[in-house]
């Protein structure tokens, strides 16, 4: 909202209005609020959350301290979901196509979340809302984020076409503009004259992706589609939409389930927020793009200051949710943060690279399908289940000891501290690695 209005007072040549214009002004003023909000509104909301005993139910698992936990306010989602709401409706574009996509998927996973919690806390029934309700709920949202995606004329990216005659033309005078024309904040350029000028690529609707380790860094799905013409056409986008559902679900999922431990999937999920919202910065760009050789997708900057947005209100709830937990999120906040990483990572065709950026999640969902998958088998032919981890997910490995399993290491049960700290470094590793995969080809 404040986005727009310095866009209307600009006219006026009043002071100071121009500074929305920079998505580098926006992204710190966005990250900035939504800390803030997290922190301090964030406080009254956790002690409005105690005075109604919303406390979570804590199933004994023969955890280390983990009945110490119980009573502990929970849906504490609340707070990140508001605060990340507030910071971008303030100062993100609301004319913008992909922030209303991220806006509506930060509601709608929140509002699936909060339902199973509610279930959980209020009808005391731990199993929550059922995993079919739950998976349906995620599939709806990812229908509605690949058609528009598929329909929306506004989604578009640069591709590569030798035989094209266009040319795609940044002014760099006194009012940046993209290839589309418009009035620019993605490229960030402010020099005083000269512009640039790429032929041979056309501005288009495509199913294309980014992967690493090949020489252009692209993937196109339509690869997979064994027809051509008006059915290939179908295929392509019917494969794509299967595959931006299958990611959506994945990444919700993937989240939730790590969330085990105090600050684990919080501190987890800002590390990879970081490098969607530096993703975002450098597709939107097309200078830093055709430098970096990395496709250019007119109108992502805006989701930098989304994800700006999101890592502050994550940090901002962190303060509350480390060893030991003044609040857990619940599921309204790790459903959200799952999805909103989903829908990200589809908006600036790196979806791909998820399995390497979200590491810690795919192998926190990894442990657990491979778990029951063993547990089942070996109950089959041995009329016993017997297990691969001492416990999954995979956090809860490291707490358990004396336990029989494949997997014996750690012989002595780790605290949680050091548990959750060491998988922030992990997930800091794989993030610097998904960023030198840029230039890795």
């Amino acid at each position: 909202m404040l986005y727009h209005l310095f866009e209307y007072l600009k006219e006026f040549n009043i002071p100071g209005t121009g500074l929305m214009h920079y998505l580098s002004f926006r992204a710190i003023a966005a990250s900035v609020t939504s800390l803030a909000f997290a922190m301090f509104i964030g406080k009254r909301i956790i002690r409005w959350l105690q005075k109604k005993q919303i406390g979570e139910e804590i199933r004994d698992l023969g955890l280390e301290g983990q009945m110490q936990k119980k009573g502990t306010p929970t849906m504490g989602g609340i707070i990140i979901i508001l605060a990340i709401l507030t910071a971008a409706l303030l100062f993100c574009d609301l004319t913008n196509i992909y922030t209303l996509l991220l806006i509506l998927s930060t509601v709608w996973f929140g509002f699936l979340g909060f339902a199973d919690d509610f279930i959980k806390v209020f009808r005391h029934n731990k199993e929550g809302m059922s995993e079919k309700g739950k998976l349906l709920g995620q599939i709806a949202m990812g229908l509605a984020i690949g058609l528009t995606v598929c329909f929306s004329d506004q989604i578009v990216v640069r591709v590569e076409n030798p035989d094209s005659s266009s040319a795609i033309t940044i002014n760099t005078g006194k009012n940046p503009v993209n290839a589309t024309g418009n009035d620019n904040a993605d490229t960030g350029l402010r020099e005083e004259s000269g512009s640039l000028q790429k032929k041979g690529f056309d501005v288009i609707k495509s199913t294309t992706t980014t992967i690493p380790f090949v020489k252009n860094h692209e993937f196109d799905y339509k690869w997979l589609s064994p027809f051509k013409g008006k059915w290939g056409w179908y295929a392509k986008w019917g494969i794509y939409v299967i595959m931006i559902v299958l990611v959506i679900t994945a990444c919700s999922n993937g989240t939730n389930l790590t969330d085990g431990m105090d600050g684990l999937a919080t501190g987890t999920s800002a590390i990879v927020g970081v490098v969607l919202g530096i993703f975002a910065w450098l597709s939107g760009n097309i200078i830093n793009a055709d430098y970096l050789n990395i496709m250019y997708i007119p109108g992502t900057g805006e989701i930098a200051v989304f994800m700006a947005a999101f890592v502050g209100a994550l940090i901002g709830f962190l303060w509350y949710n480390t060893f030991p937990a003044q609040v857990f999120m619940g599921d309204t906040g790790s459903l959200a943060i799952g999805g909103i990483i989903g829908v990200c990572a589809i908006l600036i065709r790196k979806e791909l690279l998820l399995p390497i950026l979200c590491g810690v999640f795919f192998v926190e969902s990894l442990s657990v399908i491979i778990q029951r998958s063993y547990f089942k088998y070996t109950k089959y032919k041995y009329g016993e289940g017997r297990r691969v981890f001492k416990m999954s997910p995979l956090h809860h490995h490291f707490q358990k000891e004396g336990i029989p399993a494949l997997i014996s290491a750690p012989a002595k049960a780790l605290p949680e501290a050091k548990i959750v700290i060491r998988f922030w470094i992990i997930g800091i590793i794989l993030a610097v690695l998904t960023i030198a995969l840029l230039k890795v080809r």
